[in-house]
């Protein structure tokens, strides 16, 4: 197994969540800071691109360019087209409290998670080991279309979290962070998730944000550590990542995609850090590029 370790490139986010990389920058969205940015793969030259005052999270361009995002507290898809944004989609009667994560596919479809409940009350009132003792209610995962029609709802996702869509775009990966799983779907025509299987159970993991390279493995955050995993199908870990702080998303980006970005932060819990800035990106140059989408 092979072990790296993060520098530092970013400091001064409030909670750094869905990175992606496009155009060649790292463009990725601020809870806290409430915003969708941007900045250069050295970690310089950040651009805030869009306000976002309800969070943003999921991000990913439609085929014609449009960039959608997220909107958590209100639980919608936005839709930025000429310096304009709009509502794409209300997903509020499929989501149990916040809207979180989303991977939109090269032919347009999104594929839209939500918490399920309030994550940090619900550790608030239990305690760690009652949290993770009394596993919290699954959720759905919205299905939309390049029109922003829900086309499908996909029950009993236990946090649908961090997603890749392979190469080819007939298979999708979703985390479930509370269940400790990458869960695999085939991908039909007409952007619907069929044949539901288990790609990797993990141990000792909250996967969070995460992405694919052209081996086929998954980079993940694993929320409860200060690591990033890389793990093939079935399970088997084949190298880590140590970062400074917790780590919450990653991607793999730069010109030949082979920069693993990760979003760093000391905590997830709102009630500690919405008012500070303390999030982080750090960064590990790997030996295999990324693939697939993000």
């Amino acid at each position: 197994m092979k072990e790296y370790t993060a520098t530092m490139v970013r400091e001064g986010l409030g909670f750094g969540e869905a990175p992606r990389w496009h155009e060649g920058r790292l463009w990725f969205s601020d809870f806290y800071r409430h915003g969708i940015y941007s900045m250069a793969e050295d970690g310089s030259d950040e651009v805030l691109e869009h306000e976002v005052p309800t969070q943003p999270s999921g991000l990913g361009w439609l085929p014609n360019g449009d960039l959608l995002s997220v909107s958590m507290t209100d639980q919608k898809v936005l839709r930025f087209h000429d310096g304009q944004v709009s509502t794409f989609a209300d997903i509020s009667e499929h989501c149990v409290f916040w809207a979180n994560d989303m991977i939109v596919s090269p032919t347009g479809y999104c594929y839209v998670g939500n918490f399920g409940f309030d994550l940090d009350a619900r550790l608030a009132e239990l305690g760690v080991e009652r949290f993770f003792a009394e596993p919290p209610p699954p959720t759905n995962l919205v299905v939309l279309n390049a029109e922003g029609d829900v086309v499908q709802v996909v029950p009993d996702i236990a946090f649908p979290n961090g997603t890749v869509i392979t190469p080819d775009g007939a298979t999708l990966i979703i985390g479930e962070t509370f269940g400790s799983k990458h869960t695999a779907f085939d991908v039909n025509a007409d952007g619907t998730l069929a044949n539901r299987r288990v790609w990797a159970q993990l141990e000792n993991a909250a996967t969070d944000g995460m992405c694919l390279d052209a081996e086929g493995q998954i980079w993940f955050a694993n929320a409860l550590t200060r690591r990033c995993v890389r793990v093939r199908e079935g399970g088997e870990v084949t190298a880590t990542a140590e970062c400074l702080q917790r780590a919450y998303a990653c991607v793999l980006g730069g010109e030949d995609r082979r920069t693993l970005f990760i979003m760093t932060s000391g905590s997830s819990n709102r009630f500690e850090i919405a008012d500070k800035t303390q999030g982080s990106i750090e960064i590990v140059r790997v030996d295999v590029a990324g693939a697939g989408t993000p």
